[in-house]
């Protein structure tokens, strides 16, 4: 140690400057960290000075190796399970509470963070990984979140995966991830995601199985590598049919009497398919809503009669609920009927609901969904009757409703009346509709 260096060292200020000066220096070093420089080929490697008493007193593992009942006595430690640059950062925060992050090398961070014990380290490496995650890197973020148990990281990367599905699953980690990853994936409700899209990944991570394991990419073997838990989570019946006739029949995943029965269920011969869902992912669903803020209220009363609205759309949906108007903590027995304009009657829903909280665009207000069993196909430019004989007590209701609403998905609902009125097209129930683009 020269005198130069340890003049150097004291003229700092603060004990975090001094210990900062310290890191990766020679001075005073009483250990030294023998690490694979992964720059210098496999067989490179680099040393790294370190003090024990620094270590030690930042992380339980250190304190343990250099001054437990089986302290480590040498000089020199080799370290196999990361590389120089990690190692050097895991250092550096010990040294200064700093840390220099990329995407390179985060993940071994990570890995060095929960290892040693440093708990702040860890926070500091996941905060990184949620403020730069998106749909081109969220697959491989992912498993890692979940070997190293960060739960907050890992719903975020679901959180990611659910908005950005169509990008994410063309990501070239996606036919990376292990199979127990894609069951979970393809089974979830919340994905915004095209159908058909969704497939081509899941044969692409089949065929790229096929490959892994030296056998030969036909529609039987990748069935059998996918399962059955996967294909049967793939929602066939909200694709189109000629995507369908395009992509998934040439793929030959599914058996003949699968693919007869969906061109059946395509061409109206068969009413449901036998054993895929015909709802699509809520994730990919859209909410119109009626009313806007603060144009909401209290006192809407169901002493006789009913509430009525006509609806045309300008585009062909499948809708999939509607949303009446409640109060708090109560009650209501609803019977709701749709015809068309022919005076077919289309679907008709009959229960009791319980009033719920809801967060909308428009406000916050209380309400209760009416689901159909079957999706219900709007035609575009065919009015449609909304009858809802309602009994209890007095509910929310909105009020000045335009006549005509766009949503940002491009379809245009337009609303009119129909007598006897209580509901009309400007006040009254019918909050919110739930559909898809058909």
């Amino acid at each position: 140690m020269s005198s130069e260096d340890y003049w150097s060292s004291t003229a700092r200020c603060t004990i975090r400057e001094r210990c900062k000066f310290m890191f990766n220096n020679e001075l005073l070093s009483d250990v030294k960290f023998v690490v694979r420089d992964a720059e210098g080929g496999s067989e490179s490697m680099k040393k790294i000075p370190a003090h024990r008493f620094l270590l030690a007193i930042s992380s339980p593992v250190f304190y343990a190796m250099f001054y437990g009942e089986l302290a480590e006595k040498k000089d020199s430690i080799d370290i196999s399970d990361c590389d120089h640059k990690s190692l050097s950062e895991l250092f550096r925060f010990v040294y200064s509470d700093e840390v220099n992050l990329n995407a390179d090398n985060v993940m071994q961070v990570l890995y060095l963070a929960k290892k040693y014990m440093l708990p702040s380290l860890a926070e500091k490496c996941t905060d990184f990984l949620r403020e730069n995650l998106d749909a081109s890197n969220v697959f491989h973020v992912l498993p890692d979140a979940q070997k190293y148990e960060e739960k907050g990281l890992e719903d975020h990367c679901w959180e990611v995966i659910d908005k950005q599905a169509n990008e994410a699953v063309k990501s070239e980690s996606f036919v990376t991830i292990e199979k127990p990853v894609l069951e979970a994936l393809v089974e979830r409700e919340s994905l915004t995601v095209k159908e058909v899209e969704l497939f081509k990944a899941v044969d692409c991570w089949a065929t790229n199985e096929c490959e892994k394991q030296g056998l030969a990419a036909e529609g039987s073997v990748k069935r059998r590598i996918l399962g059955e838990r996967i294909v049967k989570a793939i929602r066939f019946p909200v694709m189109e049919e000629k995507e369908f006739a395009d992509v998934v029949l040439d793929c030959d995943i599914l058996t003949k009497k699968e693919s007869f029965d969906m061109m059946k269920y395509f061409n109206s011969v068969l009413k449901s398919p036998v054993g895929f869902t015909e709802l699509t992912r809520v994730g990919s669903r859209h909410r119109l809503t009626r009313f806007r803020s603060g144009k909401m209220g209290n006192g809407w009363g169901y002493s006789s009669g009913s509430d009525s609205l006509v609806v045309s759309v300008n585009k062909n949906i499948k809708l999939y609920s509607v949303r009446l108007f409640g109060s708090e903590n109560n009650e209501y027995s609803v019977t709701l009927k749709v015809t068309d304009s022919y005076g077919i009657a289309r679907a008709t829903e009959t229960g009791t609901f319980m009033s719920e909280l809801f967060q909308s665009e428009g406000g916050d207000y209380h309400g209760f969904d009416i689901v159909f069993e079957h999706p219900m196909f709007l035609e575009a430019n065919i009015k449609y009757f909304f009858e809802a004989v309602i009994n209890g007590p007095p509910s929310w209701y909105g009020s000045s409703c335009p006549s005509r609403i766009e949503h940002s998905c491009g379809v245009t609902f337009l609303y009119s009346n129909r007598t006897p009125m209580r509901t009309t097209c400007q006040k009254g129930q019918f909050s919110e509709f739930e559909f898809t683009l058909n």
